[in-house]
């Protein structure tokens, strides 16, 4: 199984840029067998992500396979095996820099590979930031659900007036001021608001109101987000923080919702809203089942 890994990833090496890829996305449910895969490029860092337990043999096979294709490009590979409960990232290879970065579309995004889980960006939403500079110019900007503040920095370089980061997480909402000053963006237009989103609506609706709301909250977080239960009160909220032209920019990425649930939630909460725009994942992000992956909406509710 490593080879048939190997063969795909050979077909699709990266070239000399620096911006971060996927390589493979196994999750689309592509490739039978390696269902449970990804790996993810951020020269010279390799991020290699398993979703079900593979052996050593296995892990090693595609270690060396790995290095002889990247050759010297191939600074360091780590393994993060989600299915080892309270595990973080392990070196397979190499040696990891002092700073990790992510660099997409001319900014830049601190990584904590060894990291349990998340590691400080999302892959697949690169095609969100690289939207939302492009109408994020002059606008006040809620960035509800903010986790390192991705988009954020995105709209400050997209020329965003201000832009208030809301999240349960202080300790990544940290991250995200850092990754500001890695940009050198100016943190005096910029808010970090470590809150329960429910229990805030009283200061947000102080700092509002906003030209534009991003909703990109996860499937579930412990004592305060159930994705089922929560999208349709979140939404009825939405209207008293938002301009009488607002927008929203709203996501799901989880595998257990999809475009359709997205849709329905919208238009549930928003009969007659306009769509201004559709996003997915983009090619290094395929599907076998469309409705799933990485959807966005642009819309005027």
């Amino acid at each position: 199984m490593p080879h048939t890994l190997l063969d795909i990833i050979k077909q699709n090496l990266p070239d000399a840029s620096p911006d971060a890829r996927r390589l493979f996305h196994g999750r689309g449910q592509t490739v039978a067998g390696l269902e449970a895969v990804t790996l993810d490029w951020y020269p010279p860092l390799l991020v290699l992500t398993l979703y079900a337990d593979f052996d050593e043999k296995w892990l090693q096979q595609l270690s060396i396979g790995l290095q002889q294709l990247f050759e010297k490009r191939l600074g360091c590979l780590v393994c993060q095996q989600r299915r080892t409960a309270g595990g973080g990232g392990r070196i397979l290879y190499g040696r990891l820099p002092e700073q990790s970065v992510a660099q997409e579309n001319g900014l830049r995004y601190l990584l904590d590979p060894l990291a349990h889980q998340n590691i400080g960006i999302f892959p697949d939403m690169a095609v969100g930031r690289a939207y939302l500079r492009t109408i994020a110019e002059g606008k006040s900007i809620l960035n509800l659900f903010a986790y390192t503040c991705g988009f954020s920095v995105a709209a400050l370089a997209g020329g965003a007036k201000k832009v208030v980061n809301l999240d349960m997480n202080r300790r990544l909402l940290e991250r995200g001021r850092q990754n500001h000053r890695l940009n050198e963006q100016d943190l005096r237009s910029v808010v970090f608001l470590g809150h329960d989103l429910f229990k805030s609506f009283g200061r947000l609706k102080r700092e509002g109101p906003f030209d534009l709301i991003i909703l990109d909250p996860p499937f579930f977080q412990s004592g305060s987000f159930s994705a089922l239960r929560d999208w349709p009160k979140m939404l009825r909220r939405l209207p008293e923080l938002l301009t009488d032209s607002g927008e929203l920019l709203a996501a799901v990425s989880a595998p257990e919702l999809g475009a359709n649930f997205l849709r329905q939630q919208i238009d549930s909460a928003f009969p007659g809203a306009q769509i201004l725009a559709r996003l997915t994942g983009g090619a290094d992000f395929p599907e076998q089942n469309r409705d799933k992956g990485l959807h966005l909406l642009h819309v005027v509710p």
